[in-house]
């Protein structure tokens, strides 16, 4: 049996691993492999097989492994999840915020959160307000200004 028979065998296991474990790492070893196979093909003893298969190997690992993730996975920070979403939407306010006696509370996307006003001033029942930051179960409020829009 040729080298290059198999090389290019243990390239379709590591692409089998690949399906199973998928890390990325099965499908740079294949890769590897069939460059060795090529290389096999055209003559180059072992020792240039293994050779051509460890650089071809890194190469694919660190050469693309970054680019593939890069533009299959969406950055981590953008996404925002959970409380973190209601930061800069608009609630309105459903019992007066008083600053002083640490009173009021929003209605955002159906749910009744307490609030306090991040300008210390009192905002009434039924204004909007935009959510600024939130601490616990405490959401931070700023009055909505009325904008071109809103003014028609």
């Amino acid at each position: 049996m040729k080298i290059w028979y198999i090389w290019v065998i243990i390239s379709i296991l590591m692409f089998i691993a690949e399906i199973i474990v998928p890390t990325f790492v099965f499908f740079s070893l294949g890769i590897g492999c069939l460059a060795s196979a090529l290389a096999s093909a055209f003559g180059v003893g072992l020792i240039w097989g293994i050779i051509v298969f460890v650089i071809t190997a890194l190469v694919v690992f660190f050469g693309l492994k970054p680019l593939f993730f890069k533009f299959l996975y969406p950055k981590h920070g953008e996404i925002k999840t959970n409380v973190d979403a209601l930061i800069g939407k608009i609630g309105v306010v459903s019992e007066t915020i008083v600053p002083d006696c640490n009173k009021g509370r929003v209605i955002v996307g159906g749910e009744d959160w307490k609030a306090v006003s991040i300008d210390d001033e009192p905002i009434d029942k039924g204004q909007k307000v935009i959510i600024m930051k939130i601490e616990g179960v405490k959401l931070f409020v700023k009055l909505k200004s009325k904008g071109k829009e809103e003014q028609k």
